[in-house]
């Protein structure tokens, strides 16, 4: 990692920055005493603001720092990222923005088990909510290092830990409404420094694009520009990164409940179309940056840089523009990582707060959930913080990408079936949640991402393990095991208030289901699994 010294207007940005959040905080805070402020700002955000908010939970360290990294040291490959997540967009769009917002209360846990026994299916997508949060939460905080240490001159641990301790405090005294404040001034933010930067790289070479192109081709060989040809395990693995991608973001708790922010479904669904412009065009900016750091930085000065490439970003600014504009990037994508990381937590909080104090513990009778997020906050980014130290050399984007796999594995495959497959029962539920989740990090555990580039393991000796998986991305294998799990345990299993449920859910969603005569046994076990 790279030191440099003090940077005055890194300084002026970074406090002022802090200062208007701060502010937000400390307003926010006298409103979000009661559980609903806490945790969903009430339902009274606008479209076009949770829009950004949004935005903002995917314009993170990795979208601005790891993409443009990952670009500039691998070339077109990395371009993958990119295309998935914009490609996830339309699936949140058309196929889950609605039905969460007419579902939902507080966490996306209200959704999956609208239909099944609660209490079980809480507790299971917690224990599945820990990884996926904890993965992304390290990809921040790793991030978040490297940017103190260009503006500041700071180790890493104290770096981080100073991240987390910012970021702890939008979260324990301003809640949902502070942290999507954060979040919107952040992306306006965050866009306009990426958008001058992009037109100083485009200055460069006289607003050509192509021009721009060939001046890395030139140095890099026009395969720079294209997919390189892959055989085997690399195959696969690329497969199953862009399955996970695409499909991860169905299942990240901080993106969907993001759609309990806003009053009725029809803005819940404006949400999600203007952030899929929003995103596109970030991304956009992201393609021309990543070969803008490729042409005018060179490979080696950005791998010198340190955090497998994540630096390439400043590098490029203080090049372009000066001290002051390397300033303004830093803070910005520093206030990026604080933003994120605030939004991971509150998740977390409000996941643990809501459905295992509040639903399981308390089972009904009064319980302080706000009081409880605040604990359950503190604890999360502790822990966080340490295994940040672990991870310390990892590009975030492909961080991202492990993150994604554990949410495309448990998530996703069950809420899914949860709207979408009359049969699905709680104990499906909770089979594919628990086996989704727990294959998707024990292959990752065994994965050359951290036998190898955590535990330090010889290629060599890794090859000879037979019990290690040879693959970086889990998604190809732990989805399909969650659909089997979640499907055989329901067919193998009976129960009819969930059977008759989805078509009570139907209703709610507006389909109109055909009514199915049902049986003074299943209105009895209707009954009883609502009481529950």
């Amino acid at each position: 990692m790279v030191t440099t010294h003090t940077n005055g207007a890194a300084l002026f940005c970074f406090f002022a920055f802090l200062l208007v959040t701060v502010g937000i905080t400390v307003f926010a805070s006298r409103k979000a005493q009661s559980a609903s402020e806490f945790f969903n700002a009430g339902g009274q955000i606008g479209a076009g603001q949770n829009a950004f908010a949004m935005a903002g939970e995917f314009l993170s360290a990795a979208a601005l720092l790891g993409m443009t990294g990952a670009l500039a040291l691998t070339g077109f490959d990395a371009i993958l990222y990119s295309i998935c997540v914009v490609g996830s967009w339309p699936l949140i769009l058309f196929g889950l923005a609605q039905p969460i917002k007419r579902l939902g209360t507080f966490t996306l846990t209200d959704v999956i088990a609208w239909r099944l026994s609660k209490q079980p299916v809480r507790i299971a997508v917690v224990l599945a909510s820990i990884p996926i949060v904890l993965f992304y939460l390290i990809t921040q905080l790793i991030a978040a290092g490297g940017l103190v240490n260009l503006i500041f001159g700071l180790p890493y641990f104290p770096a981080v830990a100073c991240v987390g301790a910012i970021m702890l405090c939008y979260v324990l005294f301003g809640g949902m409404r502070a942290t999507t404040w954060v979040q919107i001034i952040k992306a306006i933010l965050l866009l306009a420094g990426a958008i001058v930067l992009t037109v100083l790289v485009l200055s460069q070479f006289q607003f050509n694009i192509f021009t721009m192109f060939r001046a890395v081709t030139a140095t890099y060989g026009i395969e720079v520009l294209a997919p390189r040809p892959s055989h085997g395990i690399a195959r696969w693995d690329t497969i199953s990164l862009a399955i996970a991608m695409t499909v991860g973001a169905l299942g990240m708790p901080q993106i969907l409940t993001r759609f309990l922010t806003v009053s009725t479904p029809a803005e819940a669904r404006r949400s999600a179309l203007y952030c899929t412009g929003i995103v596109g065009v970030f991304h956009i900016i992201v393609l021309l940056l990543g070969f803008g750091c490729l042409a005018l930085l060179g490979r080696s000065a950005i791998a010198a840089a340190g955090g497998g490439g994540n630096m390439a970003v400043p590098l490029l600014s203080r090049m372009l523009g000066g001290n002051a504009f390397f300033g303004y990037i830093c803070a910005v994508a520093f206030s990026t990582t604080l933003a994120v990381v605030a939004g991971l937590t509150l998740s977390a909080a409000t996941t643990f707060a809501h459905d295992i104090w509040a639903g399981v513990v308390k089972q009904g009778r009064s319980a302080n959930e706000a009081r409880v997020a605040r604990v359950a906050a503190t604890v999360v980014s502790i822990a966080a913080v340490f295994l940040a130290l672990a991870f310390e050399h990892q590009n975030v984007a492909f961080m991202v990408g492990l993150s994604y796999s554990i949410a495309a594995s448990a998530n996703f495959p069950v809420l899914a079936l949860a709207l979408f497959w009359r049969r699905l029962t709680t104990t499906g539920a909770v089979w594919g949640i628990l086996v989704g989740a727990s294959s998707a990090v024990l292959l990752i555990m065994l994965s050359p991402t951290v036998q190898i580039d955590v535990l330090h393991r010889a290629p060599a000796e890794f090859a000879r393990l037979w019990w290690c998986f040879p693959m970086k991305n889990p998604a190809l294998f732990s989805i399909p095991l969650s659909f089997a799990s979640a499907i055989a345990a329901s067919l193998f299993t009976r129960e009819p208030a969930a059977y008759n449920g989805f078509d009570d859910m139907q209703r709610v969603l507006g389909n109109s289901p055909a009514q199915h005569p049902r049986s003074a046994t299943e209105e009895l076990a209707i009954s009883s699994t609502q009481a529950n």
